[in-house]
């Protein structure tokens, strides 16, 4: 691990005041404002040697003053962009912009980040602005940037741990997988990876069919774990409860490692978690876990986007695959051992386009062994063609209308009742049926939000709606229900 650090300071040793992980990849900090601007292919040429992913920083005693750099930025970035929020991440030296239109941020090529950091010496990111206001989201991205020296420590002992034994050479290795929840039955996923240097996590849900009793949750107390911190990262799929439920109940035992994920999985996990609390406390019960353990939960998150490779122990290698299941939805290739196996757990997958979602993917570069969940996987488990259900469900909605009456559906808040709201939404834009108002109600509006802030994760059809201001998800037909007494007038 040292090694690697120290060949970077010899190699540029003029201009490398600190050099330190972030996760799998390294940040060299500079004082050097020439470099800092100019040094680019000297960086890339310590990258082609060392095959990791180096980004260059500013140290804090050439950043320019928050005030300056806030003026700066709205000089530089079109009007058209329309930022709405700029958040200082000062132990990282960068800089969040938030924005409804990230492209106009971000210039052509990057010309405009470019622009911002040789201006100020912050290092720029761009971060798509909710079209729906979402609470969760602006919580968690204060969780994440505000005082943030704790961030900057974790994530340098994890890029330690990745790399205190890592090495390039074909390794001996073996590979345990262990079912700790969801093996012939329905819920509380959760699998454990073991090879002689990592102990990975794959997933860790509940079950939430059941309010009590042992089948509830996963067996946690094997002694393949034992101590809860000899694992070494968990990794998940995506954010619905019997696959993300239990999360934070690790860090209230004593946790402190990364949990890998996608950024809208992050965000609706730690919304689903927040109302299971919510839950436990209307049913006059005590929740196993509290606000503050998922908030720990956000802190120890590490986002990644699909197709990005990246280390997470010594021997292993992940990279996430669209799984077309619910937003931000995953499928985890592992490479273990540099390239001896390769694993694919598919967590929920769907391989049929769907308005909300593109297909999961179906090819990987090299795979050994694949695990799938199968609860609709039985030879009679076959839909009929979504043309066809579509069509009565259409009708249903008319005759009702037709007959003066309301519709109720009730719906899980998580991929299902967006896909309902775009079929309803574009069925009425259409003249399919005629205009009356939907309500929302529940967790239906929050998640809708969050889908708003992530349009690269849709499917093809519904991005380019959003890229070109005709987000189905606010279209004027679609209201909120705020309350009980609100959700009484309205039916």
């Amino acid at each position: 691990m040292g090694e690697i650090l120290k060949s970077i300071k010899e190699e540029l040793p003029k201009v490398v005041e600190d050099a330190i992980f972030e996760g799998a990849n390294i940040i060299i900090y500079t004082s050097d404002k020439d470099f800092f601007k100019n040094g680019e292919e000297k960086i890339k040429a310590v990258v082609d040697k060392i095959k990791k992913r180096i980004e260059l920083r500013a140290s804090k005693e050439i950043l320019a003053t928050q005030e300056d750099t806030e003026k700066t930025i709205r000089a530089i970035v079109p009007e058209e962009a329309e930022i709405t929020n700029i958040i200082f991440d000062v132990q990282r030296s960068s800089v969040i912009i938030e924005a409804k239109k990230p492209g106009l941020v971000i210039g052509k090529q990057g010309s405009v980040l470019s622009d911002i950091k040789k201006a100020t010496f912050w290092s720029p990111t761009v971060q798509r602005s909710p079209t729906i206001p979402s609470k969760i989201t602006e919580k968690i991205r204060s969780v994440l940037y505000a005082n943030n020296t704790y961030r900057r420590k974790f994530l340098h002992e994890v890029g330690k741990k990745i790399y205190s034994d890592w090495t390039t050479e074909k390794m001996d290795i073996w590979a345990r997988l262990t079912f700790l929840g969801s093996g012939r039955q329905v819920g509380r996923s959760c699998l454990l990876l073991h090879t002689p240097r990592s102990k990975v996590m794959l997933d860790c849900g509940i079950n939430p069919a059941m309010s009590e009793g042992s089948e509830r949750f996963p067996y946690l107390d094997v002694c393949e774990i034992g101590d809860i911190n000899t694992i070494d990262a968990i990794i998940l799929t995506h954010a619905h409860l019997d696959h993300s439920g239990l999360i934070p109940y690790l860090f209230k035992i004593g946790y402190k490692g990364p949990v890998y994920l996608t950024a809208p999985t992050r965000d609706i996990a730690a919304l689903l978690a927040l109302d299971f609390v919510d839950v436990a406390f209307k049913q006059a019960a005590s929740p196993i876990y509290r606000a503050e353990d998922i908030k720990e939960m956000v802190r120890h998150s590490i986002c990644l986007n699909y197709g990005e490779v990246t280390d997470i122990t010594p021997d292993i290698r992940i990279t996430f695959y669209n799984a077309g299941h619910v937003l931000g939805s995953a499928q985890v290739h592992l490479n273990i051992g540099n390239g001896l196996h390769n694993l694919v757990y598919g967590g929920d997958t769907k391989y049929a386009r769907t308005r909300l979602l593109d297909p999961a993917i179906n090819f990987f570069p090299r795979v050994e062994t694949l695990v799938l969940e199968s609860t609709y996987g039985a030879k009679e488990d076959v839909l009929p063609p979504r043309q066809e259900s579509e069509a009565l469900f259409i009708n249903l909605i008319k005759k009702t209308i037709e007959a003066k009456g309301k519709i109720l559906l009730p719906e899980l808040g998580l991929g299902h009742a967006q896909e309902t709201v775009l079929r309803v939404e574009e069925a009425i834009r259409l003249g399919t049926i005629p205009k009356v108002p939907v309500y929302l109600d529940g967790m239906v509006w929050d998640i809708n939000a969050i889908h708003t802030a992530y349009p690269d994760f849709l499917s093809s059809s519904v991005r380019a709606q959003v890229f070109q201001d005709n987000n189905p998800f606010v279209s004027d037909i679609l209201k909120r229900v705020g309350s009980p007494s609100e959700r009484e007038k309205k039916f």
